[in-house]
């Protein structure tokens, strides 16, 4: 090739390239424009669920480099928290950051998506139901087909058992909680009603409020952390530690169903999976700030805890199989049901089966300190 033809050659070749790249440039930068999305929790500014909230969020504008960005707003800043859900479905925000327990008085199986039976396995677990079990199409069902609502949700973080809650002396039997004015939401209430407590359902940041008032005597919300930000911890001396009546919960992150299908492949996949990488995160910050806030309830602020005895947890199961025979009679409901039963029938065998007992290694290793 002669010193003219390969000059020839090259400036054609460049040529060609560039006006390639000028042509795809556009596509690319409608794909990435910058976009910033209004999104409110259910949690106070300065609940731990908030800065598992700012988790999720900063990983999305991450994920994106800096193209979609969250701007996170705390419970009230919109709307209450029961509102979120309508305020998102109707465009009023784009997202949400809440519990779907949050919303159970539309229907009550969304109770099952958050605070529903155990069949012997853990909210990992059946968060694992979610992704591979068949709960994200049911789930699915439940917004779009059966309440006709504009919105799509994603599950994070496997929470740890909620405790029983904050009591004005220890809880040793069922006696004991006879008609306590007791807080919880979701299906719990129907179960803590039905072992003889008097329930009211309330959002977190409404519960010290409703103690100082006394429309409540005792109360659950989630863990030592939240509960000593509330603090419980001076209205109370007695945790109880262990329960049945929310021991697999998640969040739910919802956003508008018409917004999100307008997003870019991209972003919607990274408003997706932001939630399995957020996951990871919230459940880290969780096992540290969990741990250290109930060494610190314990030894700075002479709180009593206790774990719940197993009489109270059988008497939880009952309440479950006396609510669980009602509303199965919904066909919806006995479907996700049974599927959560298939799951945990198979995977249960194969947890409780195969892993270690722990609780032996915690004694071996730090004897005498559990108390049971």
């Amino acid at each position: 090739m002669t010193n003219t033809t390969r000059r020839r050659f090259l400036q054609t070749g460049t040529a060609a390239v560039a006006g390639a790249s000028a042509l795809a440039a556009p596509n690319v930068v409608r794909a990435q424009e910058a976009t910033v999305l209004k999104v409110q929790s259910a949690w106070t500014a300065s609940n731990i669920f908030q800065e598992m909230a700012q988790q999720y969020a900063d990983r999305v504008e991450a994920m994106s480099g800096g193209k979609l960005r969250i701007d996170l707003l705390p419970a009230g800043a919109v709307v209450q928290a029961f509102q979120l859900q309508d305020a998102v479905a109707d465009g009023v925000l784009d997202g949400g950051h809440h519990v779907t327990a949050y919303w159970y008085g539309k229907n009550k199986a969304a109770s099952l998506f958050g605070t529903g039976p155990v069949f012997g396995t853990d909210a990992s677990q059946m968060l694992a139901w979610i992704h591979f079990g068949g709960g994200k199409d049911l789930y699915k069902e439940l917004i779009e087909d059966i309440l006709g609502l504009d919105v799509v949700g994603f599950f994070a973080m496997p929470m740890p058992t909620q405790p029983l809650g904050w009591f004005k002396k220890e809880i040793t039997s069922l006696d004991d909680m006879q008609g306590l004015k007791y807080r919880t939401v979701g299906l719990a209430t129907d179960i803590m009603n039905g072992i003889g407590m008097s329930v009211t359902q309330l959002p977190g940041g409404e519960i010290v409020p409703a103690l100082e008032r006394g429309v409540i005597e005792a109360f659950e919300f989630n863990n030592p952390t939240a509960d000593k930000q509330f603090g419980a911890q001076d209205v109370s001396k007695y945790y109880m530690l262990g329960s049945y009546h929310q021991a697999a919960e998640f969040f739910e992150i919802i956003f508008n169903k018409s917004l999100f299908d307008s997003l870019s492949g991209e972003f919607q996949a990274i408003l997706e999976h932001a939630a399995e990488a957020a996951s990871t995160a919230n459940y880290g910050l969780a096992m540290d700030r969990y741990s250290s806030d109930l060494v610190s309830l314990r030894d700075d602020s002479g709180v009593n805890i206790f774990r719940t005895p197993d009489s109270i947890m059988a008497a939880q199961l009952d309440s479950w199989d006396t609510v669980l025979e009602e509303l199965t009679q919904d066909e919806y409901f006995n479907r996700v049901v049974e599927s959560q039963k298939a799951w945990s029938d198979r995977v249960g065998y194969y947890i409780l089966q195969n892993q270690a007992d722990y609780k032996m290694a915690y004694d071996h290793y730090f004897p005498n300190k559990l108390g049971f």
